[in-house]
């Protein structure tokens, strides 16, 4: 009978050999084999945390002159992109040098990693990410690590049956510490690798109570000891509690330290005879079975103070104290996270100034850029994501830009306002900004992004309008703006009316660019010629060239040389209110830009000045939109000629932005009314 589809499929993904790899056992020999082959094995957790993020590659990009280097492993490659990271690049790239400066021993091992930001700003994913890519990271050949089991005869077991360290450690701690030096100074001699390898610290309570055992047993002989124990592969799990552990806190009441540390286990004392025998002691706090991993604290500022005392230890010493027992050594990451109003109550706690000096404070802010906030949105509200409804153009872009404006610090130069400055930020050209002014813009605000709209809010109120019964099956801007205008009376967040205020005005601004945005896009759509806006941009700049340099300019078609041509330069100026006065200067301003770029090597393109991009097309759409009369949309009285224009300007809208049949309509009806209006410049 031949097996199904699905059982053929199945089968593709069955690899027993892989089994195997991952659950390898062997003797101690075997085990020193392996480490004189890939001495890399006995990394630390820190030096272990930073290979497997560097191991996904790194790229350098280049902000307002600013190298960055960026991380491709937050990306997130394990659910399909669900995670990722957006515009966090640079503090991402702060958090990494934190780690390498560990994984090199100095000193920022010997403390607890606080990702500090508001709410909904990535912390809680960023540790996710990490915590995923640490199980995968074990299951390769890259990332593997060992621990080891005692066999039955040495804890009293069932014949046959082996007993886990509880702690999964290294297994060379079982070397007594005076020959441990010699064998990791000779495996130190022959690795590659960019770290110093050690493994200090002695063993848990229970593993040493074991060995002293078979010490006695053995007469001293600790190589006979030895053969009573069995190296496994360690795979690292947080739902196995297996090298990653998580905690967060309760109610007060209830909170218990050994839930970090571990507690005595009742039924074993009559065995053992005392609590105090480490093998009537469960050792599965959070501290324990993290070791040789990740541990996560949720809100840890949240957390009572007894349990932060447990970090001090933990984080300095790399040691944690369980009940009844001596101090115990642990190899793990201490990551925290917790958000702007307990680090303040932090900050003002003078009882708290040991943790404090124990902390090493991450910035996780809010996206600035808006092109990194807009990609938020689209990984969770794409076709995919949302089958059956379609979202307009531009709708996402609105929410981002909103969400945006309500992070950023208002402009202290007079002559800048907050749109602006967005734009700006997200790599637009402004007259008199060069990027190191935008560099300037940046570091005058340090507060920016660490206040505002959570990107969580925006995906409630895109979530809202998907499920609403207006639209049609296509959701517009204004339908999810009035949704976030809408919300703003209830909002959690917002504690004062000024900020209310604030925000509404804000929405005001989002929808006044909207506007010209889809006035644009129309325009270019009637318009719908790039090869007469490049020919219309080369005729300007050099007019312009040519009146700068007090030059003339040679004519094309009767080859003669011939003054600037004054009234074709004013046309194209006066569609973005250029002054007669000011022309000059607007001039010399495109000439220097496009003198700057030739300097770095990059070629001019009128898009990346938004002025002169704009007023290119109103002067072009101004040449041919009496070809045209789309004001007579709002008349519902239209001409077949007239009709089949229209249709064609649609089509244009659909294929070139992203417009369905829907929405295309709206848009054209929407900007046929501003006209209407005479809003549209003329």
């Amino acid at each position: 009978m031949n097996p199904s589809p699905l059982t053929s499929l199945l089968q593709k993904h069955l690899d027993i050999g892989q089994f195997e790899e991952l659950n390898w056992q062997g003797c101690y020999e075997d085990y020193l084999d392996l480490i004189h082959q890939d001495p890399q094995i006995l990394r630390n957790a820190f030096q272990r945390l930073f290979d497997m993020v560097d191991s996904y590659g790194t790229e350098e990009i280049t902000r307002f002159k600013e190298t960055i280097q960026r991380y491709k492993f937050f990306d997130d490659q394990f659910t399909d992109g669900r995670d990722a990271i957006f515009g966090l690049e640079k503090p991402l790239m702060k958090f990494m040098n934190i780690l390498k400066a560990a994984a090199h021993g100095y000193g920022t091992e010997r403390r607890v990693l606080l990702l500090h930001g508001p709410v909904g700003s990535s912390k809680s994913t960023i540790v996710r990410l990490l915590k995923k890519g640490l199980e995968h990271y074990s299951r390769t050949e890259e990332g593997k690590l060992y621990t080891y089991d005692w066999d039955a005869e040495s804890t009293n077991s069932t014949p046959g049956t082996w007993t886990p360290c509880p702690m999964h450690e290294e297994p060379l701690r079982l070397i007594p510490e005076s020959a441990r030096k010699d064998v990791l100074k000779k495996i130190n001699a022959d690795s590659e690798g960019p770290y110093p390898l050690d493994v200090s610290g002695e063993l848990c309570p229970y593993c040493r109570k074991t060995y002293d055992i078979l010490l006695k047993q053995h007469q001293g002989n600790w190589c006979e000891v030895l053969k009573h124990v069995r190296i496994r592969r360690l795979v690292l799990s947080e739902k196995d509690r297996i090298g990653i552990g998580t905690f967060q806190p309760k109610d007060e009441k209830n909170q218990d330290s050994t839930e970090l540390t571990g507690d005595i286990n009742f039924r074993k004392i009559a065995e053992f005879g005392s609590d105090s025998d480490p093998r009537a002691f469960n050792f599965d706090g959070e501290f324990n079975i993290a070791n040789r991993g990740i541990i996560e604290f949720i809100e840890v500022l949240k957390l009572d103070v007894a349990f932060l005392y447990d970090l001090l230890g933990a984080s300095q010493e790399h040691t944690i104290k369980p009940k009844k027992f001596s101090q115990t050594d642990i190899d793990e990451v201490i990551l925290a996270h917790t958000n702007e109003p307990e680090y303040r109550k932090l900050q003002n706690n003078e009882l708290m100034e040991a943790f404090r000096d124990r902390t090493v404070k991450v910035d996780i802010p809010y996206n600035t850029r808006l092109q990194d906030e807009i990609q938020i949105y689209d990984k969770d509200y794409n076709q995919k994501r949302v089958p059956g409804k379609h979202l307009a153009p531009h709708t996402l872009e609105t929410c981002a830009m909103w969400a945006i404006l309500t992070r950023l610090e208002d402009p202290k130069k007079a002559n800048l306002s907050l749109v602006q400055k967005l734009k700006l930020y997200n790599g637009k050209t402004l007259a008199g900004y060069t990027e190191d002014n935008v560099k300037e813009l940046m570091d005058e605000a340090e507060r920016e992004g660490m206040e505002g709209i959570s990107p969580r809010y925006i995906q409630d109120k895109i979530s809202n309008a998907l499920v609403s019964e207006y639209g049609e099956g296509c959701v517009n801007p204004f339908m999810v703006l009035n949704e976030i205008e809408d919300g703003l009376e209830h909002h959690s967040l917002i504690n004062s009316e000024s900020v209310r205020k604030k925000y509404k005005d804000l929405l005001a601004q989002v929808r006044i660019e909207y506007e010209d945005t889809v006035k644009t896009e129309v325009q270019k759509s009637i318009c719908a010629d790039e090869d007469a806006l490049n020919q219309l941009c080369g005729n300007y700049i050099d007019n312009v060239k040519a009146y700068t340099q007090r030059e003339k300019v040679r004519n094309k078609y009767t080859g003669e040389n011939e003054a600037p041509d004054e009234r074709l330069m004013r046309s194209i100026e006066m569609k973005i209110d250029i002054s007669e006065t000011r022309k000059d200067d607007f001039r010399r301003e495109i000439m220097n830009y496009i003198g700057a770029l030739s300097l770095e090597g990059r070629r001019f393109d009128y898009r990346t000045n938004e002025r002169l991009e704009k007023a290119l097309e109103l002067k072009l759409f101004e040449d041919k939109k009496d070809s045209i009369k789309l004001t007579s949309l709002v008349t519902s009285v239209v001409d077949r000629e007239t009709q089949e224009k229209i249709d064609v300007v649609k089509s244009r809208l659909v294929k070139s932005y992203g417009y369905c049949e829907t929405c295309s309509t709206d848009v054209l009806n929407f900007v046929a009314s501003i006209f209407a209006r005479g809003d549209a410049k003329e």
